[in-house]
């Protein structure tokens, strides 16, 4: 194999493993904004409509980490 088919096949393989990573922190960030949001409903139960409007914001924010992740993903392999 000559040098550019390797660095291509490893310029693929390190892209899957930075998705991979990539969507490790959303997940854990989903799952706290989500857990402390059922804290505060606990707390304050008069306040849930409000707090689960923030936590759904939460999430989207959270999730467009993931999103980035997957576009920096097909940018590398393609």
């Amino acid at each position: 194999m000559d040098s550019v088919t390797v660095l291509a096949e490893l310029t693929g393989n390190i892209a899957t493993v930075g998705y991979g990573l990539a969507a490790i922190g959303p997940g854990i960030g989903v799952g706290i904004v989500a857990g402390k949001t059922v804290e505060a409903m606990a707390r304050q139960p008069e306040m849930a409509g409000r707090l689960q409007t923030t936590m759904f914001l939460g999430i989207a924010f959270t999730e467009v980490l993931a999103l980035i992740g997957l576009a920096t993903y097909f940018i590398f392999t393609v």
